[in-house]
């Protein structure tokens, strides 16, 4: 669970949005459990707001809107979740940005988020010279495939939240470098007629840590300044 702050922590780290990064895969049950304690803590006033970048193990993950027969083939583990959209892998080579942030603070527009977190993936992509775009019928950011032909577009990042008491959290999933085999025990997003791609699917071997730096600058650029980053 979240460590506890001091009093002397808690001023300190409210002035900015903290910023963690974990260096080992985390389990989505204890993902979960954390960002419910600190949505709570953001709430009440007791801690600062916090993007945490992870990598989960294997799993399908199912949204508000997700329905049984997308659900192919369960062979990993299987989690209903309470935020928006339909199914989702998660896995290795893939960066999860859980995002915790005060919406009290910034107009309390949930499609205007939605939007801010679609423009930092486009930018973020844009770093490695990807270009990103959206869809208004699709969730999520797409690339163009005319290497597959006229019209085809996969899909490299997801976007799924959750909003309690105006505080933010789940988040976005961009494709580094995971085994894109894995996303065919679902219909991801419920989106059948387009595939899935990932930087490396590309042509782009990058680093995880080359994507984080890119998250970090252009978070920044959209939402506020952040604390030195803690790895954990």
């Amino acid at each position: 669970m979240v460590n506890p702050h001091t009093a002397e922590d808690t001023a300190r780290c409210l002035s900015g949005i903290e910023w963690r990064i974990s260096d080992r895969p985390v389990g989505y049950l204890d993902a979960v459990a954390e960002m419910e304690a600190r949505v709570a803590a953001i709430a009440a006033g007791t801690a600062p707001e916090l993007v945490w970048l992870l990598e989960h193990p294997p799993l399908y993950t199912a949204g508000t809107s997700a329905a049984d027969d997308e659900l192919i083939d369960p062979r990993f583990p299987v989690y209903r979740t309470g935020r928006g959209g339909r199914w989702t892998y998660h896995g290795p080579g893939q960066r999860i940005a859980y995002v915790m942030l005060d919406l009290n603070a910034r107009g309390r527009d949930v499609r205007r988020f939605v939007a801010d977190l679609e423009t930092w993936l486009i930018r973020t992509l844009a770093a490695f010279s990807v270009r990103g775009e959206v869809r208004e019928d699709r969730v999520g950011v797409w690339v163009r495939r005319p290497d597959k032909g006229p019209g085809i577009e996969d899909k490299i990042a997801a976007i799924g939240i959750r909003v309690r008491r105006w505080v933010s959290f789940h988040g976005v999933a961009l494709n580094v470098e995971p085994d894109l085999d894995h996303f065919g025990g679902i219909v991801p997003c419920g989106i059948a007629r387009h595939g899935v791609t990932s930087l490396a699917d590309l042509g782009h071997v990058v680093t995880m840590p080359e994507v984080d730096m890119a998250l970090k600058d252009t978070f920044a650029e959209l939402f506020g300044p952040l604390r030195p980053s803690a790895v954990r």
